[in-house]
């Protein structure tokens, strides 16, 4: 769901700082703004306690930036069109239960579900580190060379979105 004013976000942490701070004080400006979309997970017995996020907008990489394994499914123009997950975060007393999957299945689902609407062509990723990297690449994305960055065409986000 969209983040609300009803979501307690100065409860949530998940260890990155950068990623707390981000929805403690900036998410909610973001989506006034609609510089991001920002989805929450929460429970049902407890629908304003954050048990993770995820951010959504859109981007446009180059076609160079584009890996080989890729290019076959995005247009050939000099820019191409791409829908970036710019943040995603579970609350660390949920981390290691595939909460993180849940996020980005719902976030690829999102992804493909607009697609044909803003002009999508696939999904980027910029991972925070070698281990956030390894999950995306267990979940179909390739990586671009020396680069923490991840890219996923947008026809094989359906796929994705289903494991």
């Amino acid at each position: 769901m969209l983040l609300g004013e009803e979501h307690d976000r100065g409860g949530f942490t998940c260890g990155v700082e950068n990623l707390d701070r981000y929805l403690k004080t900036q998410a909610g400006q973001d989506v006034r703004r609609k510089a991001n979309a920002v989805f929450i997970l929460s429970g049902v017995s407890e629908p304003t306690h954050v048990l993770g996020y995820y951010t959504l907008c859109a981007m446009a990489i180059s076609q160079g930036e584009v890996p080989e394994a890729a290019r076959k499914h995005v247009p050939r123009y000099p820019l191409v069109s791409a829908t970036l997950i710019g943040r995603l975060a579970v609350a660390k007393e949920r981390q290691g239960q595939r909460l993180g999957a849940v996020l980005l299945a719902d976030a690829l689902r999102r992804a493909f579900g607009s697609a044909s609407t803003v002009g999508s062509s696939m999904v980027v990723v910029d991972a925070l580190d070698e281990a956030a990297a390894g999950f995306y690449a267990a979940h179909g994305f390739v990586r671009l060379p020396d680069s923490l960055r991840l890219v996923l065409p947008i026809r094989m986000a359906a796929g994705s979105a289903e494991r």
